[in-house]
Formats: structure tokens, C-alpha cells, sequence
């Protein structure tokens, strides 16, 4: 079997450009040529394009994919058993978000009111690794942190609970797109800085100490982690890291 570039286009559903972008970085070879010089696809060039399209549905970068499929001890097998959990955990957080948009809608007309703790929590179910703030706040905030956190929180209704949710679930989708790159790259830290700013501007005056413990928090434990990897797996030690280098520059070491 030999398909053209416009066929495995075609069949994928992704565009000719992306085939050819993935066969000049050496990431999707076709196996032959035409006689006219088109590209052709093999059956097992369209089975690594199919682990390549899972990879990237799950949010790796082309080179992080280049280097798990060429690695000598890849398992195609195990890796579809792989995407199909991480898929059908993807699924389980789907159905949760919607459930959270029903409860959402359904109290929309109490907008201005007052959030209780409790119905704060169901807000950010299956969105955003807050459960555990509080505790953060203890542990590494100190008193002073985590009073004028329970201060301000109180206070806020339905709608600024879904500006915060909102801008949360922005700077933590970008810091996982660029997980491809080095915690110090600029564009990462420019958005570890719209983290402190948002701890900043919601929750406390954090201070780079207590930013640096927040960070170590999300590695110690393990429901932190949990939560924060629902994003992209990873994302908790690669945040850490990222949360450690932006405090090392601004307190000049």
C-alpha cells in the first residue's frame, strides 16, 4: 500500500502542510517516492502518524514526540494502553467540567450573592487544583498569608469566582504549551509571573519566600500533584521549577 500526501491528509484529517513540516524535521519520513517525485506513505508510516497525532492531542511538543517514538525501547502496544487511559481520564474530567457548567447554570441567578466555602469548591471541581490552598497557606504563607486570604475570599461572589477560575485555567494552559521548553525560557517565566501576580491580586501578598514554598508544595504532596497534572502530566515539578528560577532571579542569585 502507498498513499500520496493529499490521501493520508485526507484520511488523518490534519493538513498537507503539517505532513510535510513533520517530514522536514525528520518526525514523519514517507517511506518511498513517486516517479514524479510525490512523497508516499506506507501502512507503518500511517501507524506512527497515528501514535504522533495521539501524542499531540495529549499536549507533547514534536520534539519530546520524535524522541519517545525513536526511542529503542518503544512499545507501540503499550503506548495505545497508555493514551487509552490517559484519554479516558481526559473523558472523566470532561464529564466533570459539564456537570460543574450544570450546577454553574443552575445557581446563575444567585450571581451576586456570596459563595460558601462549599459551593466555592463545586465551582472549580474538575478545574482547577485549589482543594488544598488553604492548607498551602498554612504551611507556607504563616498566619498573616492565610488570614488576609480568608479575608478577601469571603467576600467574593459567583462571578468573581468564575474571573479567577477563568484566568487560573489561562496561565496554567500556557505554562503546560511550553513545557516543551526550559523552565527559564522567557516566555515561561513571563507567565509564572502571571501566577504570583494572580496569587497577588485574589488571594494574598505573596512574598517570593512563601511563592518559592507554594512551588515546593506542589511536589511534596501528592494531591497537589494530582490535581495540577490533570492539566498536563508533568506540569507540577515543571511549575515548581519554573516558580524556583523566577524567585532566584528577582531575589538576584
Amino acid at each position: 500500500m502507498a498513499l500520496t500526501v493529499k490521501a493520508v491528509a485526507d484520511l488523518a484529517g490534519i493538513s498537507i502542510r503539517a505532513l510535510h513540516h513533520y517530514d522536514q524535521i525528520g518526525l514523519l519520513k514517507p517511506a518511498g517516492q513517486s516517479a514524479s517525485g510525490y512523497r508516499l506513505y506506507s501502512q507503518q508510516d500511517l501507524e506512527r502518524l497515528q501514535q504522533i497525532l495521539f501524542f499531540r492531542e495529549l499536549g507533547f511538543g514534536l520534539k519530546q514526540i520524535r524522541e519517545i517514538i525513536d526511542s529503542p525501547d518503544f512499545d507501540r502496544r503499550k503506548a495505545l494502553l497508555a493514551h487509552r487511559a490517559a484519554l479516558q481520564q481526559r473523558r472523566e474530567r470532561i464529564d466533570r467540567l459539564i456537570h460543574t457548567i450544570d450546577r454553574t447554570l443552575e445557581s446563575i441567578e444567585k450571581e451576586d450573592a456570596p459563595m460558601t466555602r462549599e459551593e466555592m469548591k463545586q465551582l472549580f471541581d474538575g478545574f482547577d487544583p485549589s482543594e488544598y490552598e488553604d492548607e498551602a497557606r498554612q504551611r507556607w504563607g504563616g498566619g498573616r498569608e492565610f488570614a488576609e486570604s480568608m479575608e478577601r475570599t469571603r467576600k467574593y461572589t459567583r462571578a468573581d469566582w468564575e474571573k479567577i477560575k477563568a484566568e487560573a485555567g489561562e496561565i496554567y494552559g500556557n505554562i503546560a504549551n511550553l513545557m516543551d521548553r526550559d523552565p527559564g525560557d522567557e516566555a515561561v517565566q513571563e507567565w509564572v509571573g502571571r501566577w504570583h501576580e494572580h496569587i497577588n491580586k485574589w488571594y494574598y501578598s505573596c512574598s517570593l519566600e512563601v511563592f518559592r514554598g507554594l512551588g515546593e508544595m506542589y511536589v511534596q504532596d501528592e494531591r497537589f500533584t494530582k490535581n495540577i497534572d490533570k492539566t498536563r502530566p508533568g506540569l507540577a515539578r515543571f511549575l515548581r521549577d519554573a516558580m524556583q528560577i523566577y524567585c532566584d532571579r528577582r531575589e538576584g542569585r
